[in-house]
């Protein structure tokens, strides 16, 4: 079998069948075409475990590649051999006994409150040419540090999914495929309420909750990308949207939020994932230090 067409057939696969999202799709397609660049083969059989490890000896060796990218070529390339297998192309899966690197444990990077709040005074205070932009940039922002979205569930979201009569907003289909409920709190609910009120008057057609200015279409990746790059310019600020989530993790900790209910409103599948959050932020651990009995002495 040719390893294009086995690649095609696997990628319609994950699509049609298996319901994995485009990221998730681009990332297999792109992974197995690297491999198959690297070891040039023509063949699906003529991925040996001898030729991937090689390819993954190269990566670690000559592109000195981080854990986690060994990793997630190891992820992606598992689960299309693991298809391979399956459709009888091979006989067993060339990744299986390819041990993973030890991978760093990081604390999450996020601001500070002073920080978060700084970056909310720029927006809101920036004289933009349109009183819209100001009101739709500062949404944006503050829909990140008071909700936690992730990038591409905020670039998703459609206007009925944004229900400011019950205080919440529906992320559809979010990282795994899964739907859930935010509950939102008065402050942003004040904020998008405001953007909403904006948008209306621009009379745009299109479904998006966060649309372009001068076009009839939802804010795109590419304006998100300019609008961070011009807020760190104007605030001295660096920080990324995912800084922004972590931002939110630790701020909702320290808040006393518990972990379980933080884990639901994150979306995370396993509650490990967001413990990680404990240990990055100091306050919250010394807040509950101070609740050892000899401190009462």
């Amino acid at each position: 079998m040719e390893l294009s067409s086995a690649l095609n057939d696997f990628c319609n696969y994950s699509n049609y069948v298996r319901g994995y999202s485009k990221k998730t799709i681009d990332r297999y397609r792109a992974t197995v075409t690297h491999l198959q660049r690297h070891i040039q083969a023509q063949e699906v059989g003529d991925c040996s475990e001898f030729k991937v490890r090689e390819f993954f000896y190269y990566g670690r060796q000559e592109k000195h590649w981080a854990p986690t990218t060994f990793i997630t070529y190891l992820n992606s390339l598992a689960v299309f051999f693991r298809w391979c297998v399956g459709q009888g192309y091979l006989t067993s899966n060339p990744t299986t006994d390819i041990e993973m690197p030890r991978k760093a444990k990081k604390l999450p990077s996020r601001l500070t409150k002073q920080e978060a709040l700084h970056l909310l005074d720029v927006v809101s205070n920036y004289p933009f040419p349109h009183a819209f932009q100001r009101y739709r940039n500062y949404a944006i922002l503050a829909t990140f540090i008071l909700a936690g979205l992730r990038k591409s569930e905020l670039l998703q979201l459609k206007m009925p999914d944004v229900d400011l009569a019950n205080m919440a907003i529906f992320v559809h289909q979010g990282k795994g495929n899964k739907d859930r409920i935010i509950p939102i709190g008065p402050t942003l609910g004040r904020i998008l309420n405001r953007y909403r009120e904006q948008r209306i008057r621009l009379n745009k057609a299109c479904s998006a909750f966060f649309v372009s200015m001068h076009r009839d279409m939802g804010f795109t990746e590419a304006g998100l990308k300019r609008l961070v790059d011009f807020l760190k310019d104007k605030s001295g600020i660096q920080f990324s949207i995912h800084k922004l989530r972590h931002t939110f993790a630790t701020i909702m900790l320290e808040g006393g939020c518990d972990i379980f209910s933080l884990s639901k409103i994150l979306g995370h599948s396993d509650i490990k994932t967001t413990t990680i959050y404990l240990a990055a932020s100091p306050e919250h651990l010394r807040a509950q230090m101070l609740k050892h009995p000899f401190d009462a002495f």
